[in-house]
């Protein structure tokens, strides 16, 4: 299989409009425009049934009490975890593209629904959680929302963009699907799969 996610180049810096935020010298950072990139594949192997789309960033810190404080910084040898964008189960099998803005255009607070849309099921990803304390921004972030790493981290987070073949129709999720539910879902079933990672940051100095 080939992805291409246009505008996204292996190892390269994400474009700013697909960030949930951007780099601004006064406030450390500003959201942006989020909105999805276009995603295409092809190649697909005989058999397949189905797609899966995940988009993973495993740069997490898995401790957040310094994050974007003021005279702190997250150092980049913290313990790291997987923070998902983007969850997307049950592509019909004839689907091979995701346009731009399809799934996310700007910052919707408390998120987007979840469940059935034309190319596929959204399922939740991480900003559910990690906005869940903020009582302007909680809620359930469906579908795609782009990076948006701690402005005063000091390490460079990569974002993997990853298509998968699948063998079935449907993983069975319902409901708020998470990306480690896809991941736990899909063993067995997948065919191929084709990934691109893209890097981003709102650390002016790394």
């Amino acid at each position: 299989m080939r992805i291409t996610v246009e505008g996204v180049n292996e190892g390269q810096p994400i474009p700013g409009p697909f960030a949930f935020a951007v780099p601004d010298p006064k406030e450390h950072m500003s959201l942006s425009d989020n909105r999805n990139p276009k995603v295409v594949w092809d190649g697909v192997p005989e058999g397949t049934r189905g797609f899966a789309l995940l988009v993973v960033d495993p740069d997490a810190p898995t401790d957040a009490s310094d994050v974007n404080q003021d005279g702190k910084t997250v150092p980049a040898d913290l313990p790291r975890a997987d923070f998902y964008h983007w969850v997307l189960v049950d592509i019909p099998a004839d689907v091979r593209q995701i346009d731009e803005g399809e799934d996310a255009d700007g910052v919707v607070p408390r998120g987007k629904e979840i469940g059935q849309t034309a190319k596929g099921i959204r399922g939740a990803n991480d900003y559910t959680d990690f906005l869940a304390g903020d009582p302007d921004m909680k809620g359930v972030y469906g579908g795609y929302d782009g990076p948006c790493p701690p402005w005063n981290d000091e390490r460079l987070h990569h974002y993997t963009f990853t298509v998968y073949a699948l063998d079935v129709t449907s993983l069975g999720l319902s409901g708020e699907s998470r990306g480690p539910q896809v991941v736990e879902a899909m063993q067995g079933h997948i065919l191929d799969q084709a990934s691109v990672t893209g890097t981003y940051t709102l650390n002016p100095n790394v």
